[in-house]
């Protein structure tokens, strides 16, 4: 027995989510999403027991919240992250075919399952400790190994991360969609609100400062720049629905003289993953830059790779150096300052993180299409099965594949391209009041939960009908 058998042989001693013997209900169905969404949002306002609230927060946790689906000094303080990097660190080992696993098949998909569960919370454990362990959030006392409550905060921010990771896997059975995207959905939606209508209020370390939402802040200053995240929001929200809108139509038939139909391959054929796969890879390229600061030649290549994979911004002027002092976004401090030296670095830093967003997205975009069952071969064997062929050839797989090789790889790469610029391109609009990469995320996935609700309806009025009849 080899050590990935081993592996998923001790998986099978972590509790798990007990499959339906039957098709659960819809309203069952929406029932568990709003019993997980009502946990989450619960963890979310339960603070960390032995945290120094006292202790300033470091900025690059509160910029990667909306992403990971997390709240710095509470329960989900690592959020889904712990999750999404275990599928990375997978993908990227049966990439470099350091794994040797056929995910095409139902067994090499339940061990790469099994590995991912395994790694996952091997990695709740780890992240924990990142984030004590490097600062960023510092126990009473004083960080240090020596100190108890280090290794109190470590452990509650794993087992947060744990229920959300159960709390995935019961969704995906019981409930409407994938937890990890509708946790995520959930946290952009609720910053963004408070965001937009948050009423004043004053700053607790200053008096004199008054704080408050967008349509607060822009009503007293009378600074219309205040008000283009919305419009970016706005703006994305089209883009975003017009695009999930686009497709393209690949005619089949039943046999030879068959009932015609047609297959449509939609342009996001990806949908929204690879962002998230990416920029979860990008947090925490910055979270170990922080806690292997101190080591020679390996926190310089972490602090230039943090440099790298950071969203730039008009007052981000420390070119490099792994924890931004944030600022605002790149286009409205073109219209406030001009063309700065600052501007200058940020832009180049901008260009530089665009290029490895692309190349991370179509790599991951890959990976999701293989292990998503949505690979050209996966297709062809699919349409096989139900008795469907291209017309104009011969009934043989093998046919269907090179017709469905010219459209799926082609559209894997461009659908991974267009939602890497949409989301580069609404954090350097969006860059410290919204995330254009959240707003992206939430309208993918909101869409598609939609489109989920939509076919079990369809569902359930088909079976009505049935009975009816």
């Amino acid at each position: 027995m080899g050590f990935v058998d081993s592996l998923v042989g001790l998986s099978k001693f972590l509790p798990e989510v007990k499959r339906p013997e039957k098709e659960v209900p819809f309203t069952q169905k929406l029932l568990w999403t709003v019993v997980a969404l009502v946990i989450f949002f619960i963890m979310a306002n339960i603070n960390l027991v032995g945290l120094d609230t006292l202790s300033p927060t470091v900025q690059q946790i509160l910029f990667a919240q909306t992403l990971l689906a997390s709240e710095a000094g509470t329960l989900i303080t690592a959020g889904i992250g712990p999750i999404v990097m275990a599928s990375i660190f997978l993908q990227l080992f049966l990439g470099a075919q350091i794994l040797n696993i056929d995910i095409g098949s139902n067994e090499g998909r339940a061990k790469f399952q099994a590995l991912q569960k395994i790694l996952a919370v091997v990695l709740c454990f780890i992240e924990g400790f990142i984030y004590v362990g490097s600062g960023m959030l510092t126990p009473i006392g004083g960080a240090g190994l020596t100190n108890p409550l280090t290794w109190v905060l470590t452990i509650q921010i794993a087992i947060g991360s744990i229920i959300l990771l159960y709390l995935d896997e019961v969704l995906s059975r019981y409930g409407i969609g994938s937890g990890v995207s509708l946790f995520i959905a959930a946290g952009v939606s609720g910053g963004i609100f408070w965001q937009t209508f948050l009423p004043p209020i004053q700053s607790a370390l200053n008096p004199a400062i008054e704080t408050g939402g967008i349509l607060w802040r822009t009503f007293t200053t009378g600074d219309p720049l205040l008000m283009l995240p919305l419009l970016g929001a706005v703006v994305i929200f089209l883009i975003v629905v017009f695009a999930e809108g686009m497709h393209v139509n690949i005619p089949i038939t039943m046999g030879y003289r068959g009932t015609g139909g047609r297959y449509p391959v939609k342009f996001l054929y990806v949908s929204n993953m690879p962002v998230i796969l990416a920029m979860a890879l990008f947090m925490n390229m910055r979270l170990w830059a922080l806690f292997v600061a101190k080591v020679p030649v390996v926190g310089a290549v972490m602090d230039f790779l943090a440099w790298a994979t950071m969203i730039p911004s008009s007052g981000n002027t420390q070119v490099f150096h792994a924890v931004s002092t944030g600022g605002e976004s790149l286009v409205a401090g073109l219209f406030t300052n001009g063309f700065t030296s600052g501007m200058f670095n940020a832009l180049f830093q901008g260009g530089v993180f665009l290029i490895l967003l692309i190349i991370a997205c179509i790599v991951f975009g890959w990976f999701w299409v293989q292990m998503g069952n949505q690979s050209t071969q996966a297709v062809a064997a699919q349409l096989e099965r139900a008795g469907m062929q291209i017309p104009g050839f011969r009934k043989d797989r093998r046919v269907i594949e090179k017709v469905l090789e010219r459209y799926i790889p082609p559209i894997t790469v461009l659908g991974s391209i267009f939602v890497a610029i949409l989301s580069a391109g609404g954090d350097f609009v969006l860059s410290g009041v919204a995330s254009g990469t959240g707003i992206l995320l939430t309208v993918g996935i909101v869409y598609r939960f939609y489109e989920e609700i939509a076919k079990s309806q369809q569902e359930m009025l088909s079976k009505f009908l049935g009975k009816m009849s």
